[in-house]
């Protein structure tokens, strides 16, 4: 039924979304018409290096996650997802800061990168736990985060999660076109015009734009999900390979007939709320070990 609902919703209207701050702000209305929080998530406005982020079940203690949102670098925002994080965080004791990083075509890259290796390193102050996620452009921009953190001799984070991203700007992987029906979201068709008001001139097999090209040897943990009906399925295949070919330990999950991000629908995807609990579980046990040594 939700297959269903978002063929004939969704996708047709990302086929026809032109007017960007339009689009900004039906995605705005959207989550808060479909996606709602667990009761007694808490939310709150705050800065990181004079950037606004919204906290979720912000505490003193325990684990940190670096949530950064899906849209195409292009639309969505931390509100648009922090329902979605509030369930993630809704058995463990731990907070999650949402950034608001710059979207295009305003900000290109590689101001959502910049604004993410800020973010990060100020959190990184802290002395917590780290963990960084996202999902579809999140989870393209997570990994790229990882892949310069790598690349610099950073502080690792303790983990990362990615829910459906992008990885291989030069979109060269079968799934766009072998998947481009299947895919209940998004249009196989407007993929590369939409990453383009993002990418600008850049070398599309540069590392921070597509991470399956980076150097991840020595990295955290990393656990890939995707929808094996998505055109970016093989965008988390491939990075998963890449992954495993370095030694770094994690895992992928490849849901069945599965929405793109699934996990935003948790509200009425028992899929989803699986998803969410087991990677809740993962950044319990890994912090409380971080504790322990």
């Amino acid at each position: 039924v939700l297959n269903f609902y978002l063929r004939l919703t969704e996708k047709t209207y990302l086929r026809r979304a032109y007017d960007i701050p339009l689009a900004r702000q039906q995605f705005e209305r959207k989550a808060r018409f479909f996606f709602h929080a667990p009761s007694g998530t808490s939310r709150s406005d705050g800065e990181i290096e004079d950037v606004p982020v919204l906290w979720v079940n912000k505490a003193d203690v325990g684990p940190i996650v670096l949530y950064l949102h899906g849209g195409a670098y292009v639309f969505g925002s931390p509100h648009t997802h922090s329902a979605m994080i509030g369930r993630l965080l809704r058995d463990i004791e731990a907070s999650a800061c949402l950034p608001k990083y710059r979207l295009a075509p305003e900000s290109p890259f590689t101001a959502a990168l910049e604004g993410a290796e800020r973010d990060y390193l100020a959190l990184v102050k802290t002395c917590s736990p780290i963990f960084i996620c996202g999902d579809s452009a999140g989870g393209w921009l997570a990994l790229a985060l990882l892949a310069r953190i790598c690349a610099q001799n950073m502080p690792q984070p303790l983990g990362v999660f990615a829910f459906s991203p992008l990885t291989d700007c030069t979109f060269s992987n079968e799934s766009i076109k072998s998947n481009a029906r299947s895919d209940v979201m998004l249009p196989a068709e407007r993929a590369g015009e939409m990453i383009a008001l993002y990418r600008g001139d850049a070398a599309a097999n540069d590392p921070g734009l597509s991470p399956v090209f980076g150097e991840f040897r020595n990295s955290c943990p990393v656990w890939l999900t995707a929808g094996d009906t998505e055109i970016l399925y093989d965008d988390t295949i491939k990075m998963a390979d890449r992954l495993r070919s370095q030694c770094v330990e994690g895992d992928v999950t490849i849901g069945r007939d599965l929405p793109h991000v699934w996990p935003i629908f948790h509200n009425i995807l028992p899929e989803g709320r699986r998803s969410l609990l087991s990677d809740s579980h993962r950044i319990s046990s890994l912090a409380n070990s971080e504790a322990g040594n």
